[in-house]
């Protein structure tokens, strides 16, 4: 199976950036730290989040980690993510020592972690006994992923646009199996929906198929084939009456807090 990378960060930002910011603010508010912690945002892409968590949070200290260096310098070059640091790294042997941190984050990631339960693993791994390990994961599974307006269409008509690697562990149940196998306690959920407006179905087209999953397949396409597609996509949208289109997504959010 293709590998799905993420290494054009401001056509990340464009894509995905917004959604993000619209679930974190929601998950932050859901999370409610004190300010002043220590925080590390794992995979943390173009920065989206972890510029979040300076605008919201007060902390101490942020590190962002991702294996991108093109998201890492696209993150570095946000003007609201000034006082973090940023660098390359694994989500699967994080680069820190036990216990150096208060809150361990990741942002809309754990889906491409090649082995979740080492990447949470590391998560509690870092943070502090009574530390916080949190995420957020898009619902895949239950099509409520910004994409799958296009990913549904896609797949109606036999195309098999690359899907990330561990989409079951964006289910609330695996999200809790893995929180208890890291011996992590107080583990609380919850669902988080956000909204997105598009100008017009041009700029929801443009914006979208800038994902690392349906570019690639869309460039191989006959021109007739991906004006069908779009076309197929546009009537399953709504639309209001001066053209603008507003989608729906879901997310699943969990937190627990390392024993001690």
């Amino acid at each position: 199976m293709a590998e799905l990378r993420f290494d054009d960060g401001a056509a990340y930002e464009q894509m995905m950036g917004v959604w993000s910011r619209s679930v974190g603010e929601v998950f932050l508010d859901w999370l409610g730290p004190p300010r002043g912690l220590r925080w590390i945002d794992v995979g943390c892409g173009s920065g989206a989040f972890t510029e979040l968590i300076l605008a919201r949070c007060a902390p101490s200290d942020v590190q962002g980690i991702d294996p991108s260096e093109g998201q890492l310098a696209f993150a570095r070059a946000r003007p609201g993510a000034r006082g973090a640091v940023f660098q390359t790294g694994d989500a699967m042997a994080l680069p820190f020592d036990a216990a150096s941190f208060d809150v361990a984050v990741m942002a809309l990631v754990l889906v491409f972690v090649p082995d979740p339960s080492k990447g949470v693993a590391e998560l509690a791994r870092v943070v502090r006994p009574g530390g916080l390990v949190a995420t957020y994961m898009w619902d895949m599974l239950g099509g409520r992923s910004p994409l799958d307006p296009i990913l549904d269409e896609m797949r109606a008509t036999g195309l098999s646009p690359t899907r990330p690697p561990h989409m079951e562990v964006s289910t609330l149940e695996a999200l809790q199996s893995l929180w208890r196998a890291a011996g992590l306690q107080q583990i609380e959920t919850r669902e988080i929906t956000v909204q997105r407006t598009f100008r017009d179905f041009d700029e929801f087209w443009n914006v979208e198929t800038k994902s690392p999953s349906i570019a690639p397949v869309i460039a191989a396409m006959p021109a007739a084939d991906v004006a069908q597609l779009m076309q197929r996509v546009k009537a399953h949208l709504p639309a209001g009456t001066d053209g603008r289109i507003t989608c729906s997504a879901s997310a699943h959010a969990i937190s627990g807090r390392k024993p001690g």
